[in-house]
């Protein structure tokens, strides 16, 4: 009788001793995740070595954990303890990282159902005009994030080639392409103080001098996480179409520093019996 690695059990065996499905098995054998011990030349038949059973189960527990194929084949093939370790903690960071965002979106979510909407800070505003360095690209929502920072680290690089200073607040203008697509035009800028303007050569790859012109805005600022800005959008946005003074253009994201923002949206006119819009500096 065969014993040890010289037995070889069909499918079906393999699959009861992993509590992997056959249907799984084939399909890992498929894409090269796990190769059968032997293959019948005549029948096709697939058979499996008992040794083979751990790898089997541990592809299963990786799943369980939503490891993506490719991160369990460099597991399974990994050169060395090291490596394969590497690629384990690599993927439970991961999963960290998806808690963490679970638990960020829970509070926000408690804190949406516990308290109504913050307008009593609305103010309106004159921004501009300013001149400004900016960087213009269609930007995808999920990816705006790293998209907005690349962009401050390149502008200010930019200004430190034109040799002219930052002077207020970095933004950011959306098109509502961006909010209504998932992806439209999006313009970082830092306002500059200094030589330059549209038509003339921009220091920097990708950059552009931009004129903002005078806008009226109504204001409310920001306080907390970034992914909690849509409660700020809601609030604003409610106040603004309450007074029906709504006007076409793109909101205005000013920065102020990691979780503290000024969500500015355009209006058209002042509202009924409430103060005239102060002028702003950027």
């Amino acid at each position: 009788m065969l014993v040890g690695m010289d037995v070889l059990v069909p499918i079906g065996e393999f699959s009861k001793m992993t509590h992997l499905s056959v249907k799984a098995l084939r399909h890992y054998h498929d894409i090269g995740l796990l190769d059968p011990a032997d293959i019948d030349r005549h029948s096709g038949y697939r058979r499996y070595s008992p040794a083979q059973a751990p790898a089997a189960q541990a592809i299963r527990r990786f799943r369980d954990l939503d490891m993506p194929l490719d991160g369990i084949r460099a597991v399974l093939t990994a050169p060395d303890p090291a490596a394969r370790e590497a690629a384990i903690l690599e993927h439970l960071q991961r999963i960290e990282d998806q808690i963490d965002r679970a638990r960020s979106t829970v509070d926000a979510l408690r804190a949406l159902l516990s308290a109504g909407p913050a307008t009593a800070a609305v103010c309106r505003r004159v921004i501009g005009p300013t001149l400004a360095l900016a960087v213009r690209g269609r930007v995808a929502m999920d990816g705006c994030v790293p998209w907005i920072t690349a962009a401050f680290v390149e502008l200010q690089r930019a200004a430190r080639t034109a040799r002219v200073t930052v002077d207020g607040r970095a933004g950011a203008l959306y098109g509502e392409d961006f909010f209504c697509e998932d992806v439209g035009d999006v313009v970082a800028f830092v306002p500059v103080d200094g030589a330059g303007g549209p038509g003339e050569p921009a220091p920097g790859a990708g950059t552009e001098w931009l004129a903002l012109p005078a806008t009226e805005y109504a204001v409310l600022a920001h306080r907390g996480p970034m992914d909690e800005l849509d409660r700020t959008y809601g609030a604003l946005g409610s106040w603004v179409s309450e007074r029906g003074i709504g006007a076409p253009g793109p909101i205005c994201e000013l920065y102020t520093a990691a979780d503290q923002a000024e969500v500015c949206w355009p209006v058209t006119a002042a509202p009924t019996g409430d103060p005239a819009p102060a002028p702003g500096a950027v």
